[in-house]
């Protein structure tokens, strides 16, 4: 079965309100007992990504591993529902893409959730993914997020 395919588009151009909003789609991944892998572009923002799950809410707690190389996230242990630089194929339910391009090993899961804001760069990156996802016959929704 294909992945559902979903598009939060944030009226802003701040990028840790973007970030922020993904953890927040992770959180409730979480509490629903889905497994997340969140892929970021390099293993500094995978790290910079890590600390802000930590932090981006007072009273929010989601369990989480940096995964710092493919070896080391092929069997993801039980206990840690989220995986967060992922740049191989993680066995999980939702796929958190927050790199600038479309995964390879997106189609592995059984739903995938971009965030796209107004920054220009950003939002650029986000219409090629789309158009990516469509040329590959699927057929992303899309949710606007208010401010």
């Amino acid at each position: 079965m294909p992945p559902r395919i979903d598009f939060y588009v944030l009226e802003g151009t701040e990028d840790r309100a973007r970030l922020v909003y993904a953890c927040r789609v992770i959180e409730k991944a979480f509490l629903q007992n889905l497994t997340v892998c969140a892929s970021l572009a390099s293993p500094a923002e995978a790290e910079s990504f890590d600390t802000l799950l930590w932090t981006f809410a007072d009273r929010s707690f989601v369990p989480h591993g940096l995964a710092r190389d493919a070896q080391r996230i092929a069997a993801p242990a039980p206990g840690t529902p989220v995986w967060v630089g992922c740049l191989a194929p993680v066995a999980a339910d939702l796929l958190v893409n927050l790199s600038p391009d479309v995964p390879d090993f997106y189609a592995g899961y059984a739903r995938v959730a971009e965030f796209v804001d107004r920054e220009p760069g950003r939002r650029d990156a986000g219409r090629r993914r789309f158009a990516v996802y469509r040329e590959r016959g699927h057929t992303p929704e899309t949710h606007k997020v208010a401010g």
